[in-house]
């Protein structure tokens, strides 16, 4: 396959994710603003959802103050942000003009209405009253396309790099959207364990549609340990690093077989599986989940480029 094909569909996959994990950002931060009185909290939750993002620089040369107007305009609509949802809506099409015939028909076609749709949007779509539904329907769309991706695809190179760029993707914003938590600042009054400690966590979950697995695998009320573990360490929950990262390591290995060369790539995907399977989330924590996150995000970004020297340069 040309590697410019392979980049294509690579990123066209990656957008597509990026896109549903900023609206599951996005979801998280209006629940927690929701839950907070203080102003000055409330601030600090919006802060943490453009960090979580990845997004300060591009915002604060725009805004000087986050707040629920300002995020969701920077992480929704603006054409500046190249990842704002509709900016990475108009990056998936573009990829997907580009291999249009690497593409099976429902995919394409997942690929255009969307597209189409999202064109259609007006000002009240973006209002804070009306934003919910378009963030569920962002997550609508990827996961159609995401469907169209398993059963309509042969099991072939084009297969593979497509799901390279989905887990790539999902794992580093599963980890953001786990960072978000401690990029927010609790109240001096408000207890760690306390109820706004219980309903963040809460938040967090519902964010990645994991609140019932959660209860599913614990049984037993929130505790920040397990949430951390559920979406780090657990290979059967399809969002946590781990799971994302051993799918990284079967495509990798796949493509290598296919081309007969490694390279950077398979080791360090190799190595951070490794230590994703054999950890243990106490030593997580006693080392600092806030520090292990912000690592794992910077490994995940020199993942990508490694990659893209690999196979799409």
């Amino acid at each position: 396959m040309l590697s410019r094909t392979a980049d294509s569909l690579f990123w066209l996959a990656r957008y597509m994710e990026r896109a549903e994990n900023v609206a599951r950002l996005l979801d998280v931060g209006l629940r927690m603003a929701s839950l907070s009185s203080d102003p000055k909290t409330d601030a600090s939750e919006w802060h943490s959802t453009i960090a979580a993002a990845g997004c300060e620089e591009t915002f604060y040369a725009q805004h000087k103050e986050p707040n629920a107007a300002s995020v969701i305009a920077h992480l929704v609509r603006d054409r500046e942000n190249p990842s704002s949802i509709l900016s990475c809506l108009a990056t998936v099409r573009q990829n997907a003009r580009a291999v249009r015939t690497a593409l099976t028909t429902d995919m394409w076609e997942g690929v255009n209405s969307t597209w189409i749709e999202a064109r259609a949007l007006d000002e009240r779509n973006f209002s804070i009253e009306q934003i919910r539904p378009l963030l569920e329907w962002v997550k609508e769309r990827s996961q159609r396309f995401g469907g169209a991706v398993a059963n309509t695809m042969l099991r072939s190179d084009a297969y593979w790099f497509v799901r390279l760029g989905t887990f790539v993707e999902r794992a580093d914003n599963t980890a953001r959207i786990l960072d978000v938590k401690y990029n927010v600042l609790l109240p001096r009054t408000e207890p760690v364990g306390g109820m706004l400690d219980y309903y963040q966590w809460t938040a967090i979950l519902r964010s990645v549609s994991a609140l019932r697995a959660y209860h599913w695998i614990y049984r037993d009320r929130l505790q920040p340990w397990h949430v951390a573990e559920l979406l780090i360490l657990r290979p059967e929950m399809p969002r946590s690093l781990v799971s994302a990262l051993g799918e990284l390591v079967r495509y990798l290995d796949l493509l290598g077989d296919a081309y007969g060369s490694r390279g950077e790539c398979h080791r360090l995907a190799g190595e951070m599986h490794a230590q994703l399977r054999y950890g243990r989330i106490e030593r997580i924590f006693q080392e600092g989940l806030h520090e292990f996150l912000t690592e794992f995000i910077d490994s995940s970004l020199v993942l990508g480029t490694e990659i893209r020297r690999q196979y799409l340069t």
